[in-house]
């Protein structure tokens, strides 16, 4: 679902906090939730984890830049939509190795997903 359609609630009225609605946010922090899941799923390979988390500190850096520490759920899933482009930039800057391209998927979801628990309307 693209974050600029807004299914109704149950009432039948639009839910929407800033420009995500409720529902995209969700399926968002869930596709965050399977990034980080995928990363831990790498630990078994020490030299490509160690090198994934590298890369996930790059983009948890860049995204403390542009999203600061205060913020909610929503403007975070903001931020995320646009992620692709900055963290690509970061990553090949900063760290990259071979097949890089192919893990920016998992690396931005894991930063994402890390980076919501400071999030001002954060639950478990």
């Amino acid at each position: 679902m693209l974050a600029t359609q807004e299914p109704s609630n149950v009432t039948g009225h639009i839910t929407s906090i800033g420009s995500v609605s409720i529902d995209a946010t969700t399926l968002i922090r869930q596709e965050w939730e399977d990034g980080d899941r995928r990363l831990e799923a790498e630990r078994g390979d020490r030299r490509r984890y160690e090198r994934l988390l590298e890369q996930v500190e790059i983009v948890s850096d860049e995204l403390r830049k542009r999203v600061g520490q205060t913020y909610t759920l929503a403007e975070l899933a903001n931020a995320y939509r646009d992620a692709e482009r900055w963290a690509r930039e970061a990553v090949e800057e900063r760290a990259p190795s071979p097949g890089w391209p192919r893990d920016l998927a998992l690396v931005l979801a894991a930063s994402f997903y890390a980076y919501q628990r400071g999030a001002l309307d954060y639950q478990v």
